[in-house]
């Protein structure tokens, strides 16, 4: 925290007068030689000297030393808005608010409750006059040559300016202290006279610019016959509309107009200021103050004195000058960080995705094919014998033609190792992006086109390693019934290929079997201990049933199906029984009547299929949750691939966009 005091109170105890000293080293040569005629009077200083000692010792001053909480608090979240937004922003548009947040750090370090005021205007406006009324002494050279001004010069009606005028670059000759005795309003006032903002020579022009940039105000000084100078309002004054609390508007010259004359040129003067943002508001908002003097023979004066002595009395000059950089660079950086809306992934954004991308493998289809398997499984193991018959007949006549026969059994076609549809990824992808940057400004959504496409370079190829791991599912009998889980294959094995699946390096049964490709399990004993047809891969059963020449995978026979199948076969015995029990009583060699026989051979006969047709409609339900079951698996399986390729990275992009807007508005004085 800087310590500040009185130019008074800064004398220590056995130091001469500060005014002596502080004179000779600040005064010009003219100022020196006014003092020497007082100093020749030494009863008049003493006298001076007397009565100011008893006058009432004034109060100390408001002295600012830190910026208030708010603005640093702006500050602070526009640093670190700067140093997180450097990675997805270019530089240029960054610019700005690095150049406020140097300024604001270089300002903090001196005095703030010192107000440097500048005096700016064009050629003739008057500004060196002003500057030496203010002053009450000819400290800026002031005269018809023009420009007059060539070099800025200072005022200070403190002696703890040094840091500041070398921040300004304002050379020691040109550093003035106004004459004693001194309006104790403008304690701490640091006033310059600037070079004409519209001279010849491009180095005051120059000057000008740099030293606006920096001044905690302006006093902008208007002649009657420039104040409507388009150069004045399109290059300053109207860019500098959110500077309007430390503006000042002085209409110089007064005396060469009459009374109406004047009202009118004011007037004229405020609708300029009006249209360039820097009036009064309608309901009070901070505006410039606007006024009418005339430096030369001090009319309209007082009032100027007046108001900028409230204004240097009050020492927020350099608060209120860094409040409005802090909101012009918020202004210039809010079409990078506001969004129109509500941007951002929603849960129907999301969804849709992982719809597409379960389209995009196939995994309704898959469902469907897995339901027709399990049917077509349950058909051929509760079929009659003689349907089994026939299907062997075909097929070993199909054998010996050369042609492709069905496979006989239990044996299932292979399943067909799907790949993901490209169109459908990439139709999935745009449709997320679209959706999630929609609003967002121009650079994010930018990042977050990349992102997306970044992770969706590989996602096709991800889906089809996916949809080919949960192909294999694992069965697992619950208390209520059948519950599966995604399996994955083991040793690397092909869909089609004879290996099964395991989970967790765990059984792919957890207390009963497990089927394959395309297969179907229920519980029953111990995987391990009851053979079933399958093989074991890596020490351990697999669900899937042993292979005829590494061709189809067999499915695991429920034991309902056994059921079946042996009461189709007892059905067969009964029809061969009855056939031989009918022939036999036919040939006389037994008294039984014929219907015994034959209505035997008849029940049996017609029992077969009947049990068949019941089978089919019992497998109905298991076949359609083992569809669904397999449906779900894959498309669960794309939408893992989905968010960990494409949704976590395009969330992330959006998080860190949030993040950065809640900086801004904090920045920006929003929050």
């Amino acid at each position: 925290m800087t310590a500040v005091h009185s130019a008074d109170s800064r004398r220590g105890p056995g130091r001469p007068p500060a005014s002596d000293a502080v004179d000779r080293s600040w005064d010009d040569g003219l100022i020196a030689r006014r003092a020497r005629p007082e100093r020749a009077q030494p009863d008049k200083a003493r006298q001076e000297q007397r009565e100011r000692a008893a006058a009432p010792a004034r109060p100390a001053p408001n002295v600012a030393t830190v910026l208030g909480g708010p603005l640093l608090t702006r500050l602070d979240a526009l640093r670190e808005l700067v140093g997180l937004s450097r990675a997805r922003l270019d530089g240029r548009t960054l610019d700005e608010a690095g150049r406020v947040l140097e300024e604001a750090a270089v300002r903090q370090r001196h005095p703030l409750d010192l107000t440097v005021v500048a005096i700016a205007g064009s050629t003739g406006s008057g500004k060196s006059t002003l500057f030496n009324a203010l002053a009450r002494a000819q400290l800026s050279e002031a005269g018809v040559r023009r420009p007059t001004t060539s070099a800025p010069v200072a005022c200070a009606w403190t002696d703890r300016a040094d840091g500041l005028l070398d921040r300004l670059g304002i050379p020691e000759g040109a550093r003035r202290r106004p004459p004693r005795p001194r309006d104790p309003a403008f304690g701490g006032l640091v006033l310059l006279d600037l070079p004409d903002h519209d001279s010849a020579a491009a180095g005051h022009r120059e000057q000008v610019d740099r030293l606006l940039a920096l001044v905690d105000a302006v006093i902008w000084v208007v002649d009657p016959e420039k104040y409507a100078d388009a150069v004045l309002h399109e290059r300053y004054l109207r860019p500098l509309a959110g500077y309007a609390e430390v503006t000042f508007v002085v209409l110089n010259q007064l005396d060469r107009l009459s009374g109406d004359a004047a009202d009118q040129v004011l007037d004229d003067l405020r609708r300029l200021l009006d249209e360039d943002g820097l009036a009064l508001g309608e309901h009070g908002e901070p505006g410039a103050a606007v006024l009418a003097l005339s430096a030369l023979t001090g009319e309209g004066l007082g009032e100027l004195r007046e108001v900028l002595g409230q204004f240097v009395t009050r020492r927020k000059a350099a608060e209120l000058r860094l409040t409005a950089d802090v909101d012009g660079a918020s202004a210039r950086l809010r079409p990078v960080y506001v969004a129109e809306g509500r941007p951002g992934l929603t849960d129907g954004a999301r969804l849709d995705f992982e719809d597409r991308l379960a389209e995009a493998v196939g995994a309704r289809a898959s469902g469907l094919r897995a339901e027709r398997t399990w049917l077509r499984g349950a058909e051929r193991a509760c079929g009659t014998v003689w349907g089994h018959a026939w299907r062997h007949y075909r097929k070993t006549r199909e054998a010996r033609t050369g042609e492709a026969g069905a496979s006989s059994g239990t044996d299932v076609a292979p399943p067909q190792r799907r790949t993901a549809s490209r169109p459908l990824v990439e139709q999935a992808v745009r449709t997320l992006v679209h959706e999630a940057s929609a609003g967002l400004p121009e650079p994010w959504a930018l990042a977050v086109r990349e992102a997306a496409v970044n992770g969706a370079e590989g996602l096709p190829e991800a889906l089809d390693e996916a949809g080919a791991a949960a192909s294999l599912p694992t069965a697992r009998r619950g208390a209520s019934g059948v519950r599966w889980t995604g399996g994955r294959r083991a040793g690397g094995a092909s869909p089609g290929g004879a290996e099964g699946t395991r989970t967790g390096g765990r059984r792919a049964s957890g207390g009963g079997t497990s089927e394959g490709a395309g297969g179907w399990g229920t519980g029953g004993g111990r995987t391990g201990d009851r053979r079933t047809g399958g093989r074991r891969t890596g020490g351990r059963r697999t669900g899937v049933g042993r292979t005829r020449g590494g061709g189809a995978p067999r499915l695991v026979r429920p034991r309902w199906w056994a059921l079946a199948t042996a009461v189709q076969v007892m059905l067969v015995l009964l029809q061969l029984g009855g056939l031989v029990w009918l022939a036999t009583a036919l040939c006389g060699g037994t008294e039984v009547p014929l219907w015994v026989p034959g209505g035997l051979t008849a029940g049996a006969a017609a029992g077969a299929p009947l049990l068949s047709w019941g089978c089919r409609m019992a497998a109905r339900g298991p076949a359609r949750g083992y569809g669904l079951e397999t449906e779900r698996r894959l498309r669960n399986a794309a939408a893992a691939c989905g968010r960990e390729r494409v949704l976590e990275p395009v969330a992330a992009e959006l998080l860190r966009y949030r993040e950065l807007r809640g900086q801004y508005v904090v920045a920006a004085g929003e929050g």
